[in-house]
This record gives structure tokens, sequence and C-alpha cells, in this order.
């Protein structure tokens, strides 16, 4: 996750990089459950309202979170499928709380009613993130059920009126990515604190329609209304804040604008920042583990599995690396190749998304086909082997057809 707003301050208000130290102990994605009442496009878990054998018992789940907090996770979210579907979900979140941890909840928004908004904020989660994938019937499309925009519009003022901390969460395709003006529009009207811009990633359906993604000229245009927005936001103090997700590309174009409009000693200051984040974090600041128990390095490498929780406790599993993926993500610099091996920057976005890679060529280590920044931007010699990747679909600019029937 490249936190732009975080960034975007260290031009106005400096101060030293922290590096990391010690044992990494990760953001750890808890999928809870596949069950969900919609059926999303591009969902990576292919979640379906319906029961799905094998998954983690409350009693695994209360000594898997025991053995997190142990273990001093920074972050903990609970996510799905939808994983208010799950009965014993709110309690493991008044657990995780009781443990001190910070909880975040990864929602769809159409189960948050008056009972369920009042226990959210009774448990004390740290951040509610609601999901949303366009305005109105758009959005109702993507989700598979009519009447889901108007659900979770519902699900984040509910979370608002008892004062929970709520964010936007946005994947950008082809078919909705013109309405992201219109969902910032919304962010602000709502008073909500955080917009999460998700790039597609080529997992579970999302695979399966990732000729639905933006190519690199639309990819810019939404980063530069994103950028304007959160420099209009920090200039003017306001409590927003914009975060991307699932392609660390968005960190090298960042860099590359803050150099046109700001000093050498600045943007040198700001890349220190960005180094010492380093870029994906996948296999080292983010873990997984899903619904039957399994770790992965994160939540799109659902074919990868590091072990089992069921055979041994995370804390145990994360800090040995035995494991080849595993240790391979974590070295610095990865063994990269292509585009990616060459690049300048890759010290500051850490070979960008592996899965995509992964998905298209058979190698985690070739180039993301998604990075949308040229040869010459990332200071890469061009050659017929390093050109930067084609389009996967032409951006035809078309408006959503809302009588597309639910996929």
């Amino acid at each position: 996750m490249f936190r732009l707003s975080h960034y975007m301050q260290q031009l106005l208000r400096p101060t030293p990089p922290r590096r990391r130290s010690g044992p990494i102990r990760p953001v750890v994605i808890w999928n809870l459950t596949r069950r969900c009442n919609l059926k999303c496009r591009h969902c990576y878990a292919v979640a379906a309202d319906h029961h799905f054998p094998g998954e983690l018992t409350s009693t695994e789940a209360v000594t898997v979170l025991d053995d997190l907090a142990a273990f001093k996770i920074p972050a903990l979210i609970l996510s799905g499928g939808e994983p208010l579907s799950r009965p014993d979900t709110l309690n493991l979140a008044r657990r995780a709380k009781s443990h001190g941890l910070y909880t975040a909840l990864s929602t769809n928004g159409t189960p948050i009613n008056g009972r369920y908004a009042d226990q959210i904020a009774e448990i004390g989660f740290d951040y509610v993130g609601i999901s949303l994938d366009g305005i109105g019937a758009t959005n109702d499309w993507f989700r598979g059920q009519a009447g889901a925009f108007e659900a979770a519009l519902a699900g984040v003022r509910a979370c608002k009126a008892r004062g929970v901390k709520v964010g936007l969460r946005f994947t950008a395709t082809n078919d909705n990515v013109e309405q992201l003006p219109e969902l910032l529009a919304l962010a602000k009207d709502e008073g909500v604190e955080k917009f999460y811009l998700s790039h597609l990633v080529y997992a579970g359906r999302g695979n399966k329609h990732r000729t639905d993604d933006t190519d690199g000229s639309v990819t810019r245009t939404a980063l530069d209304l994103l950028i304007a927005r959160a420099w209009d936001a920090v200039q003017n103090g306001e409590n927003f804040e914009i975060v991307t997700g699932n392609n660390d590309a968005d960190a090298v174009y960042f860099l590359r604008w803050a150099e046109a409009r700001f000093s050498a000693d600045t943007v040198a200051h700001l890349r220190d920042h960005l180094e010492a984040w380093g870029g994906n974090s996948s296999g080292s600041g983010v873990a997984n583990i899903d619904t039957q128990g399994v770790v992965h390095p994160d939540t799109y490498w659902s074919d990868y599995a590091i072990d089992s929780v069921r055979k041994r406790p995370f804390s145990e599993i994360w800090q040995d690396l035995s494991d080849p993926m595993l240790a391979a993500l974590r070295t610095r610099p990865r063994p990269l190749k292509g585009r990616c091996g060459a690049c300048t920057y890759k010290s500051v976005c850490g070979g960008n998304t592996r899965i995509r890679a992964l998905q298209l060529t058979g190698d985690p280590w070739e180039a993301d086909p998604a990075c949308y920044l040229s040869d010459n931007e990332i200071g890469v010699e061009t050659s017929d082997a390093m050109t930067a990747p084609a389009p996967l679909t032409p951006f035809r600019g078309q408006s959503h057809d809302p009588t597309h029937r639910f996929v």
C-alpha cells in the first residue's frame, strides 16, 4: 500500500525517515470466510453466498488471534468474503482490541445496519474500509446486486454517525474509472477520512477479467487526479488521506511529480522516505491467512501456500525463511528480470506486484505488466527485450451500461 498523503506531507513538513529494524512483523490480512452476499467481478477470494467447508473454527481462530497478538503484529485487518457474514467476527474483533491490536474491518458495507454499527462502535474498530466500485447502478453491476450502492452508503453513514473512522475503497477498471471524480466528491461530501484506490490484481475473478484493467494513459490520469486531491487536502489541513494499492509504481510516479516541482534537496529527502518504505511488501510487511488457515505472502497469492496455522503458529511460520519464496520476497533487491530488474527506481517500488507477472508469464520475477511508466522514465535503455508492456486492452472511454446483466 502506497500512502500518498503521508509521503506528500514530507514535502511540506519533513521528518527523518524511519527504517525497519528487528524481526519483520507484518500487517496481517485475515480472510475469515469466503461467504459473501455479493458477487464482485474482481473478487480475489471468489466469494459466494453459501457455506464453504473447512473454515477455521471459533476455537482455532482464537488460538491464531492470541498468537498474532503475542507476536506483536502492527495491525490486523479482518476481511472475507464478507467478514460480517461469519457469526463470530465481532467477538474476534473484541478479543483483538482487548489485546491492544490495531484492528480494521474490510467490508462491502451492506450488512452494517443499526445493530452492527452499534457493535462496531462499541468494539472500537480503528478503521472500517467500505468498498464501492462506482456510483449507483455502476457499483451494483460490479457487485452483482441491485441496491448494493445505497446499502453500502447507508453503512458509511451509520459508521460516521457513531464516530467510527471510515474510508472508501475503489478498484479501478476500464468500466468504472471515469467515476473516480464522483467518488472523491462523495468521500468529501460524506466526511470520510480515507480514500483507497486499488489497481486491478490478476487473482480470482480479477484474473478472469484482467482485460478490464486500465491502460497506462488512463492510470496516469487517475493518479494525476489523486495527487491533485491529496495536495489540496495537505495544503488545507483537511483530515483526508489518500492511499493506493497493488501498483507500487504509483510511488515512482509521485516522486517524478515532485521532481518537477520541488528542489533537489526536498526530492532527495522524499526519496529517502520512499526507499525506507521499500515498495511492495508481499511476504515481508504484509501477510495473509486464508479461511482454511493457510498462510500466503499476501491475499493475492492464494495458489502459493507457505504453511498452515493448523500445523504451527503463524509467528513461527513467518520467521522461518526455509520457504524459498518467502526468502526471495524479502531479498532486497529482489531477483527481478526485464524492465523491473533494470529499473533505477526498484529501491522505491520493490519490483511492484509480483503476482501479475506470475499470472501472465509463469515467472514471478518477470516485469510487472501493469507498470505504466516508460523506459525513459525509469532509466531503462530500450531494447527489444525491454519495452514498456502493451496495454491489455484499449480504453474505450465508454460509460458503463447499467442494464448489463449481473455476473
